[in-house]
């Protein structure tokens, strides 16, 4: 079961590209989604990046947290789905 971090404080030259190699240098990153403003298509500032393993989204967290891209310190934080019983 995969696991989803949200990342923000990026700055609007950062690329899902230059996010996934980022996150894959943790572990087995399965994608990064940049969020883009729907008028201007511009970055706007956050993405959502979806790791294999729970193991590796915490150590992203860890690890990247406050790590430096392009001038600014990453923000990571894990992303809790609650599940509903049937």
């Amino acid at each position: 079961m995969s696991t989803e971090l949200y990342v923000s404080n990026l700055a609007v030259e950062v690329t899902e590209p230059e996010l996934e190699s980022l996150f894959a240098q943790v572990g087995t990153c399965n994608s990064a989604r940049l969020i883009l403003d729907r008028e201007t298509g511009c970055s706007r500032g956050f993405a959502f990046i979806q790791m294999e393993k729970s193991a590796d989204a915490h150590k992203a967290r860890r690890q990247l947290a406050g790590h430096d891209l392009k001038g600014r310190a990453l923000r990571v934080d894990l992303i809790i789905r609650e599940q509903r019983s049937s």
